[in-house]
């Protein structure tokens, strides 16, 4: 389930990052990273 939610995240980071593209806020870049990183510890966690 771990690995479930952390792809999730991960998958919703990427496609915020793409947003990126377009003008952006502070707090939006520090919620994408922060969803990249939970995402990927979660997933890559054993």
């Amino acid at each position: 389930m771990k690995r479930l939610c952390g792809l999730i995240m991960f998958c919703v980071g990427v496609g915020m990052a793409i947003k990126v593209l377009i003008p952006t806020t502070l707090a939006l870049l520090v919620f994408i990273i922060a969803l990249l990183v939970l995402g990927y510890n979660l997933f890559c966690q054993c």
